[in-house]
């Protein structure tokens, strides 16, 4: 079944539609998406102004028609700290509701980091061993630890490569004192917090999950997204300091010049860099992998489970299906072409959906020509 995931984010609104069958990776089919920086349509008491609003209802409109038109069956749409941490964010979804008929699930930073997290598990595997996942978000900074599908601890604190560029960095290129003030502050919020993750033990692999990772990772030499998804990406600490120094003398525009920096990350990138340096060296790790799943992909998953708990939905054409043995085959009657026993077909049973974190809510199908009432 082709399925669609809304993404409202701090930097970026992202439309993703997959084609997921149980048994099966999902596959991309088709991405809609554009830059939105929402903190940046923050007035001084925290609110969402009218144009952000605007440009926000704009854009579901856009993937909600573009959902039917390439005859999605299922949409989650959702939202992470940009509206969760907005004054009148409660005020923003009554409004998108209204005015489009699509809900948009808020997403609580730990629900957010737990999702990640499952991806993450799914992609690596169970041989992985205890997973810690790192997500550099615009608004937030996710960390998740744990040996299950799920996290056994999940947490989100205010480190938003966006919203601390917004906050400290102010000069083009930043003084060398605003620099050292946000290292000061990045290191003092994450202290605390590391210390619970080392009272849970040693993870054999740190993940990497976000668009900010993937850039650092692509300066400091790994291969480019072209590569596809299945070649190996590693971000070093020893990289990241040196880059981190680098950038931080470098302007904006400079910045674009280097590999896989676009325009709506390169001004944050600095802040990503010091965010992910600090959390390597306090976690105490040389290096970490970047992983190509994330809170889309978890959210795809995490859905996709439970529509197969529910409704028992056949797996894909191939997944299940054992090489086929010309011994096994029935001769139809007069001689007829043979067809394959019932112990050729594939089956899939129920299982449970994960608990601890609540099932995204989907909301009606698209329909062509409109929206659903």
């Amino acid at each position: 079944m082709r399925l669609g995931v809304l993404d409202i984010g701090s930097n970026t609104v992202h439309l993703l539609l997959v084609d997921a069958h149980p048994g099966a990776r999902p596959v991309a089919f088709a991405s809609h998406k554009r830059p939105l920086s929402l903190v940046q349509y923050l007035d001084g008491d925290g609110n969402i102004n009218d144009a952000g609003q605007h440009e926000l209802i704009e854009f579901v409109l856009e993937a909600w028609e573009f959902a039917a038109s390439h005859k999605a069956e299922d949409l989650l749409a959702f939202c992470t700290s940009a509206i969760r941490e907005a004054t009148n964010g409660p005020e923003v979804l009554a409004r998108v509701k209204h005015e489009t008929t699509v809900t948009l699930q808020e997403l609580t930073g730990s629900e957010e980091a737990s999702m990640t997290f499952f991806a993450v598990r799914r992609w690596y595997g169970w041989g992985a061993g205890p997973i810690l996942d790192l997500d550099i978000g615009g608004g937030s900074f996710e960390m998740a630890y744990g040996t299950d599908e799920l996290p056994e601890f999940a947490t989100s604190v205010p480190l938003g490569a966006s919203r601390l560029t917004r906050d400290w960095l102010h000069d083009d290129p930043p003084s060398a004192k605003s620099v050292k003030e946000l290292r000061r502050y990045i290191r003092s919020t994450l202290k605390p917090v590391v210390r619970n993750f080392h009272e849970l033990g040693r993870a054999n692999l740190v993940a990497g999950t976000s668009k900010t990772f993937r850039s650092l990772a692509r300066i400091a030499g790994a291969a480019p997204s072209g590569a596809g998804p299945y070649v190996k990406r590693e971000l070093h600490a020893a990289d990241l300091g040196l880059w981190a120094q680098r950038i931080s003398a470098m302007t904006v525009e400079d910045r674009l010049y280097l590999p896989g920096v676009s325009d709506a990350r390169a001004r944050q990138l600095l802040a990503g860099a010091l965010v992910a340096e600090a959390a390597l060296e306090l976690f105490e790790f040389p290096k970490m992998e970047i992983c190509p799943w994330a809170l889309r992909e978890g959210l795809i998953l995490r859905r996709l489970d439970q529509l197969v708990f529910e409704e028992a939905l056949d797996p894909a054409p191939h997944v299940g299906k054992r090489k086929k043995d010309k011994s096994k085959k029935k001769a139809g009657k007069d001689g007829g072409k043979a067809t394959d026993t019932d112990e050729d077909q594939p089956h899939i049973r129920d299982f449970p959906v994960p608990v601890n974190t609540p099932a995204p809510a989907p909301i009606p199908a698209p329909v062509a020509g409109g929206l659903a009432s």
